[in-house]
């Protein structure tokens, strides 16, 4: 089978993607606009891209009206975000926020999120998740315009939170104790199972 994205609607190509690009870690962006009302929501397009200079990015795409998400404009209102990582105890909490509020309603307060003071930017980052990264906007690449859309978000890493539970003997986190979900297509989620482990080649 063959998908020519030239001819597929776009409604088509993204369930390719989404069913095909597995598993998609996910970043659960907390940001606050000028005004310091905060705003939760998760984005499956995530990764990391460099440790010189520390760097990860998002995709945050346009809603059905074409116009940007609430994580995108305070983001660039403000220059600051966090993104936090979804352990499986928080799955149902990470899918609420993927809810579609009124501007200015904060997810943290209608969905019950504990906010904990991140030390370097204004946004809370989210109490319970076992890695929190604290960033600062580096760039937004525009990618499409219009309703699905997408926006690159490159956000430079000032510090990393890891709680203290989830690192394992040889001092770093251990996967299993931090216990994340990942993203897959339509509704489903996909929790750690089989390890395999290979050495790689020098």
């Amino acid at each position: 089978m063959q998908i020519d994205t030239a001819s597929a609607s776009v409604r088509d190509v993204y369930q390719w993607m989404v069913h095909t690009i597995l598993p998609r870690p996910i970043a659960w962006v907390s940001t606050a606009d000028a005004s310091g009302r905060t705003n939760l929501a998760p984005f499956s397009f995530f990764m990391g891209v460099c440790a010189k200079p520390p760097t990860l990015l998002f995709c945050p795409v346009n809603d059905r009206r074409g116009q940007p998400k609430d994580t995108l404009r305070n983001v660039e209102e403000t220059g600051e975000f966090v993104v936090n990582l979804v352990p499986a105890s928080m799955c149902h909490a990470m899918n609420d926020t993927a809810s579609t509020l009124p501007h200015g309603e904060s997810e943290f307060d209608r969905f019950h999120v504990a906010p904990v003071p991140s030390l370097r930017v204004r946004p809370p980052r989210v109490g319970g998740a076992p890695v929190s990264f604290e960033c600062t906007l580096d760039r937004v690449i525009r990618v499409g315009e219009g309703p699905a859309g997408g926006n690159v978000v490159l956000g430079r890493i000032l510090l990393i939170h890891v709680a203290d539970e989830v690192i394992g003997p040889d001092g770093m986190p251990d996967h299993a104790r931090m216990d994340l979900v990942a993203r897959a297509g339509a509704d489903v989620y996909l929790r750690g199972g089989e390890v395999i482990r290979m050495q790689r080649p020098d």
